[in-house]
C-alpha cells in the first residue's frame, strides 16, 4: 500500500472531524516549516530533504501515535519487508565492536562525506553494559537480554530486525530506524546483536 496516499487519507480524515483549534495548530505547523524551509542553508550532506517527513512519521505525528489499527497493521507489514537479512543467513558479529558502536554518538554531520556510516548512540535511550553508569530511559534496558531471552535464531532475527528498522514491529517507536536510514551497515547491526545477545558478551554476565 502506498504510505503516502495512507498518509493523505488519515490527514483528510483528521481534519474532516477535528475541531478549529485543529486546524490551528496544522496552520501553525504549516507556517513554522515554511520558515524553517525559508532560512534553511544546506552544507555538506545536510540538504533540504532532511525536513521532510515521510508519510509513515506523518501518520504518527498527526494522530498522537496511535493510527487507526487496520492502518498500522498494513504499515508496519509494509516496513518488516523492508529489513534486509543477512544472506548468508549469521546475524551475530562482534560484541566488542559492537560496544564501542554503541558507545559512540556520531551522526549525520555536514561535514561529514556521505553514505559514512555513523555511531549507535545506544545508551542515550538504553541500559546496556553494567560498567556505564550514565544512560537513558526513553527505550527499555537491554542489561542481561541474552541471559533472560536466549539467543536462538528466532531472537536474533527479531534483535537484528528491531535494529533495522524499529517500526517493523512497533509503528511509531522512536527508536531511528538504523538500517533502513543507511546510518547503519548490515555487519554493524550484526555486531550490536552480538553486544546485546552473546554469551560472551559483559552484557550478559
Amino acid at each position: 500500500m502506498n504510505t503516502k496516499i495512507i498518509a493523505l487519507a488519515v490527514a483528510g480524515a483528521t481534519l474532516l472531524g477535528c475541531s478549529l483549534p485543529a486546524f490551528a495548530d496544522a496552520e501553525h505547523r504549516a507556517r513554522a516549516l515554511e520558515i524553517i524551509k525559508r532560512d534553511f542553508q544546506p552544507r555538506g550532506q545536510a540538504g533540504i530533504d532532511r525536513l521532510e517527513t515521510d508519510g509513515l512519521q506523518a501518520i504518527c505525528n498527526r494522530t498522537g501515535n496511535n493510527p487507526p489499527a487496520s492502518i498500522a497493521t498494513q504499515m508496519q507489514n509494509d516496513q518488516l519487508a523492508t529489513v534486509k537479512y543477512p544472506a548468508e543467513g549469521k546475524l551475530m558479529g562482534n560484541w566488542a565492536n559492537g560496544e564501542k558502536l554503541a558507545q559512540s554518538g556520531r551522526g549525520f554531520t555536514w561535514t561529514d562525506k556521505p553514505g559514512l556510516p555513523v555511531g549507535g548512540n545506544c545508551y542515550n535511550c538504553h541500559q546496556i553494559s553494567p560498567k556505564e553508569t550514565s544512560f537513558g530511559t526513553i527505550g527499555p534496558s537491554l542489561y542481561q537480554l541474552g541471559k533472560l531471552r536466549g539467543n536462538t535464531p528466532e531472537m536474533q532475527k527479531y534483535v537484528y530486525g528491531k535494529i533495522w528498522n524499529a517500526k517493523a514491529f512497533n509503528l511509531c517507536s522512536d527508536m531511528p530506524r538504523f538500517g533502513h536510514a543507511g546510518a547503519l551497515t548490515e555487519d554493524q547491526v550484526k555486531d550490536l546483536v552480538a553486544l546485546l545477545l552473546d554469551p560472551e558478551s559483559p552484557v550478559n554476565k
